[in-house]
């Protein structure tokens, strides 16, 4: 039986992560810095690990008789003043360093969709600089590339619950987020893959348009879209870069540039926007 840590296992990715190891029977230790956080998935847990990912003297022997590391570590709305040099890369460096210590067989890093083209993000530049220490590493390894999950999307859900959503240009960017639940299928159905790098994304490829207009259906509201001119978004970043701190700047930035381009993945899975669209719009009533 494969043994599996999975690191960031109380976020979005990493609970559905492991629901899905333990109906394929890996064996699973979690890495976690509050164990409560875990108790309603403790029966698909085989051992809990307490540790800080950015302070390396907690995470020794982490890694001991592991085969595969999975990381999804990273900087979401943490308010504990680490910035994203100090998560998505250095605390990922201490992780990398423990699985090379512990002789572990694959490290498998979550990163984004088109990473290599997003750097000026303070975000994106740091889990792509990790993902160069870890092809430099020497150790097997996969990086997944996921579009942008379904969690993100509930920005543009929140809008339209207030009667209007804003869009940047014409609306017609495309892209196919993905359900946590279907990326961590695709990731541990590639546990065992010689790929690399693995681009990924849902099965409904959208435009903008389409999205707010799910949106705006889910939440029972008149559709109204207003579409903001890019040059607008680039003067409000730069307001935002300068009067805002990294860790409140550092989503925004990153959500306003995905919005400006396609984010077009391979298709998987069958978790639709719509119907997550609609349970969250039923949970909230």
């Amino acid at each position: 039986m494969k043994k599996v840590l999975v690191a960031g296992a109380t976020g979005y990715l990493g609970r559905y992560l492991i629901k899905v190891l333990k109906k394929e029977n890996y064996w699973i230790r979690a890495l976690t810095r509050n164990r409560s956080k875990l108790d309603d998935l403790k029966h698909h847990i085989d051992e809990i690990f307490e540790a800080e990912v950015t302070k390396p003297v907690t995470l020794n022997s982490i890694c001991d008789d592991i085969d595969v590391v999975i990381s999804s570590v990273g900087i979401t709305r943490q308010k504990d003043g680490f910035t994203y040099m100090d998560v998505d890369y250095q605390a990922n460096v201490n992780l990398l360093q423990e699985a090379m210590k512990s002789k572990a067989e694959k490290f498998i890093y979550i990163s984004v969709l088109n990473g290599i083209d997003l750097t000026e993000l303070k975000m994106v530049e740091a889990k792509e600089r990790f993902v160069e220490e870890l092809k430099s590493s020497g150790i097997e390894y996969a990086v997944i590339r996921p579009n942008g999950f379904f969690s993100d999307m509930k920005e543009v859900l929140d809008m339209a619950k207030k009667g209007k959503v804003y869009l940047f240009g014409d609306g017609e960017y495309k892209g196919n987020p993905i359900h946590g639940a279907d990326l961590a299928e695709f990731i541990v159905n590639h546990l065992g893959s010689d790929e690399k790098e693995l681009n990924v994304g849902g099965p409904d490829l959208l435009t903008q348009n389409q999205i707010a207009h799910i949106a705006f259906e889910a939440a029972g509201k008149k559709e109204k879209i207003i579409h903001i001119p890019k040059w607008i978004r680039d003067v409000s970043l730069a307001i935002v870069r300068i009067f805002t701190s990294q860790k409140i700047f550092g989503p925004i930035e990153f959500f306003m540039t995905v919005m400006t381009r396609d984010m077009i993945a391979p298709t998987v899975g069958n978790h639709h926007l719509s119907d997550y669209y609609n349970e969250i719009s039923r949970s909230d009533k």
